[in-house]
């Protein structure tokens, strides 16, 4: 197998070049240079893979941590804070049925409609 044949099963293998050329970093004809000069040494990769997020995945959870527009959570939180208290009204409220009433009287069978 020639040389570009291994680089190219090489970053296959390594979907973090792709990233690295996707955010600009760095461009294929770099990265071949690079797999020309050291190989697959670790070393020389070191600054195209972040092992701190591949071997710390608390590492990871920050990058997405850091990513979160507060103010859309904020606004969620708003509103379920409402939908809580509207639900809260609801159940404190107490039902028409347990409200006590005056004295009821029985009303005669030929009244109709108070004759």
């Amino acid at each position: 197998m020639d040389k570009k044949e291994a680089f190219k099963s090489f970053a296959k293998n390594h979907p973090e070049l792709i990233t690295s050329i996707k955010s600009g970093d760095s461009s294929w004809q770099k990265l071949y240079e690079v797999y020309d000069i050291y190989g697959e040494d670790e070393r020389a990769w070191s600054t195209y893979f972040n092992k701190s997020t591949i071997n710390n995945p608390l590492g990871s959870i920050s990058d997405m941590v850091k990513n979160i527009d507060m103010d859309s959570v904020q606004k969620h939180i708003n509103t379920a804070q409402k939908a809580l208290n509207i639900v809260q009204e609801l159940t404190t409220k107490t039902p028409a049925s347990s409200i006590p009433k005056g004295p009821i009287s029985p009303r005669p069978i030929n009244k109709f409609f108070e004759d």
